[in-house]
């Protein structure tokens, strides 16, 4: 076996105490002066500025309302954006105890989450209005290559787009895309530590220090090491440490820039979650997960694994060329590693009702190496009476992923049907009562099936806010991309593939488009009805996940969204607190199906179609009382299929409805408690729908006391009544169990 033992990683603890040396040695000693004098000093809220790249900008960091997004390409503050962006900012990560991107996410409706296995990758995998977002997330407004399972520590805020916005982002982006603002320097001097200790032996510390170098100047560095058993589950453990480098240079001049540098190393035992039912499986009785101990672990502690590394490199530059003119560049360098095998508790071949259950193993040992470079030019200028705000810019990428999966031999014998000698080797184990610590005894080597894929992009785009008058603007944006992907390498064969060499390419070209007209009654709201559309070319997640280049789908045109939507945004007490609501469709009308004729090959004769409501509140309510949150309602058909039966149905990692609340109150001027509540309906795993996960509630709760203005203590209870809930399912196999309840109490020091 080759696994991977990084000696980054091996050092960690020497970097870690190395950067905190270099922080602390970097730190005056009148720092904490400085830091109150600016805290006495700070607006309680300062809107983010359009006018930088490099600066998210001074918003109140308290606020749980945010009023412009961090994206140079929406070129109107939020309430004037004719679509849904949410934003989670800050204080709602800290507030809720969020620890990963997939426990933040979780605090705006309309999101679930689908499971790896197979050609998908390990790492997040988010679903937005039903569909697929794997490949949609970008990191300050350019797109994160490689499938990753993110952390927060370095994150300022995220904005969640909802609807095709192909526009904005290029391939992808059919439900939405996810946009993560990452820490940057500030001109201020700050230093912040804490120290998070839970149940499940979670242990995790957070350095976060920012120091003014000059008055011009500034550098910051954010540290985190992570461990922890995951509550519920048996054998299964995380652990990761990350350290996140900034400076800025320029706040005040013309010429800005901003060079930071960003490394997350991961070692988790993986978990696929339990089996699900084969009998009886159909439409009319689907399968779910099989009804045992839902701590029970069907992996193996002395196979498995899941390790990762992320690299990047970023350098953002900006110069004012006049008062209402300014061009800006970022750069961005990104080398990933995933390298994991995980066991899926498989019942293809009956063995749940026999009372045992075959660990199939999947493997990945990928890396993957880009760049993305981004111009911008961001204009502010008159054509007669009507204001322009235009942002145009050009953008070039490339992406390389190397994947070698594992052969693994079972040590029993061929075949996944339990027989005395697979449960003697390991290969299979108690359904009722799975032991992860079996002596394996099958082997493991590097496989001679490879695939290199090659994805290269190039792309313009134009947006513009015409001010018509004070009541009437007209949004408008449009993207052209020239999308090349080559996938090359071996094949084994299997599942239709010929085995030996293949060399595919797929190169597409295609054009996208938003629009949007904004009717302000009020200045505290606005009126809106838009369309949008979004492009889904072949291989477009690069070689990191499920929609690849094959030879079924090479010579196919992209698949086609469009997005129709009427919608309302309101501030109110003194726009401390926002509401919207939004009716919107999303048709598919040209989705990838089997060939009725030869299964191996796709054609584009599929319909899905997406429409519902979506409520969404964040703000104050009153001076002490903070509450964030929305509900979806999501109808969704799949319209036209190569499969008669499968027509009429929803679509998988569909939940028809969702809400989310989170909210919080001072109750004393040190003493602040809080609480979520979280309802996720019913999911089906596949379109026939015929594999499903129930519906559930989860709640949450937090206090927080102040001792001083130096220290302060936050306990957070995750999933309060300890409810056992799925959260995410596979078409097949499996579906993945949420942790149970989680104590968290954080230490928090400021100085």
């Amino acid at each position: 076996m080759s696994r991977q033992t990084s000696e980054i990683a091996g050092s960690s603890p020497r970097l870690l105490v190395s950067a905190v040396g270099v922080a602390i040695t970097a730190m005056s000693g009148t720092h904490a002066v400085h830091a109150a004098e600016a805290a006495e000093k700070k607006p309680a809220q300062d809107v983010l500025s359009l006018e930088s790249a490099t600066v998210v900008g001074e918003q109140d960091p308290t606020t749980y309302n945010v009023e412009q997004s961090a994206s140079k390409k929406y070129t109107a503050p939020l309430r004037e954006t004719p679509k849904t962006v949410t934003v989670i900012p800050q204080q709602v990560i800290k507030d809720t105890g969020a620890l990963s991107l997939a426990d933040a996410l979780r605090t705006t409706p309309g999101i679930t989450f689908g499971a790896g296995e197979g050609g998908n990758p390990a790492g997040d995998r988010p679903f937005i209005r039903g569909f697929n977002a794997e490949s949609d997330t970008f990191l300050d407004g350019m797109r994160d290559v490689a499938s990753q399972t993110r952390e927060v520590f370095n994150i300022e805020q995220i904005e969640v787009s909802k609807g095709p916005g192909g526009a904005f982002t290029g391939a992808g982006s059919t439900g939405g895309s996810l946009n993560l603002i990452s820490k940057t320097a500030k001109q201020d001097n700050f230093n912040d530590a804490g120290f998070t200790y839970g149940s499940d032996q979670t242990h995790r510390g957070t350095l976060d220090v920012n120091h003014m170098l000059g008055d011009n100047a500034a550098f910051r560095l954010n540290l985190m090491k992570h461990e922890a058993n995951v509550a519920g589950r048996d054998s299964v453990s995380v652990n990761r440490w990350g350290v996140a480098p900034t400076v800025t240079f320029g706040f005040n001049s013309p010429t800005r820039a901003t060079f930071s540098y960003y490394h997350l190393d991961t070692d988790d035992i993986p978990d696929y979650g339990l089996p699900l039912t084969l009998d009886g499986r159909s439409k009319a009785n689907p399968s779910k997960p099989v009804s045992v101990d839902e701590d029970n672990f069907y992996g193996l502690t002395h196979r498995d694994y899941r390790e990762s590394t992320t690299d990047s490199g970023t350098i953002r530059l900006e110069h004012d060329l006049a008062d209402n003119l300014t061009i800006s560049n970022s750069t961005r360098v990104v080398r990933t590693t995933l390298d994991y095998i995980v066991t899926t508790p498989d019942d293809s071949r009956g063995n749940v009702a026999n009372g045992l259950a075959y660990r199939s193993a999947k493997s990945r040992n990928s890396t993957s190496k880009g760049w993305v470079n981004q111009t911008d030019l961001k204009a502010t200028f008159d054509t007669g009476t009507i204001s322009h705000n235009l942002v145009t810019g050009i953008e070039f990428s490339y992406e390389d992923v190397h994947n070698r999966p594992y052969v693994i031999t079972p040590g029993g014998g061929t075949g996944n049907v339990c027989t005395p000698a697979l449960i003697a080797s390991g290969d299979c184990t108690s359904l009722a009562n799975p032991t992860p610590k079996d002596n394996w005894t099958g082997t493991i080597a590097d496989s001679a099936a490879f695939t290199d894929t090659d994805t290269k992009t190039s792309a313009a785009y134009v947006f513009d806010t015409l001010k018509l008058n004070e009541q009437w603007d007209l949004n408008l944006g449009l993207r052209y991309d020239d999308f090349d992907t080559e996938s090359s390498g071996f094949s084994n064969g299997g599942r239709g593939a010929p085995a030996g060499t293949f060399d595919r390419e797929s190169n597409t070209h295609f054009w996208n488009y938003q629009a949007g007209l904004v009717y302000k009654p009020a200045p505290n709201g606005s009126v809106y009805v838009a369309w949008s559309t979004s492009s889904n070319p072949s291989g477009e997640t690069a070689g990191e996940g499920g929609s690849e280049v094959s030879a079924a789908n090479t010579s196919l045109d992209p698949e086609r969204n469009r997005n129709y939507e009427i919608g309302t945004k309101w501030d109110f007490f003194d726009e401390a607190l926002s509401l919207n609501a939004a009716l919107f469709r999303t048709d598919k009308t040209n989705a990838r199906v089997a060939s009725p004729d030869n299964s191996a090959v796709q054609v584009l004769d599929g319909e899905q179609r997406v429409q519902g409501v979506e409520l969404g509140f964040s703000g104050n309510l009153t001076a002490k009382w903070k509450v964030f949150g929305g509900y979806t309602y999501l109808d969704s058909e799949v319209r036209k299929s190569s499969v008669a039966t499968d027509e009429g149905n929803q679509m998988p990692q569909t939940a028809e409805n969702n809400f989310t609340v989170w909210t919080t109150y001072d109750v004393l001027q040190d003493f602040t408690i809080g609480g979520g509540a979280t309802y996720v309906d019913e999911q089906f795993g596949n379109t026939a729908n015929t594999v499903m996960i129930p519906s559930y509630w989860r709640y949450d709760a937090m206090a927080k006391y102040v001792l001083s203005k130096n220290v302060d203590l936050q306990l957070n209870v995750q999933n309060l009544t300890d409810e056992r809930y799925f959260d995410q399912v596979y078409s097949t196999h499996m579906a993945h169990v949420a942790p149970g309840r989680t104590a968290l109490l954080g230490v928090n020091f400021h100085f």
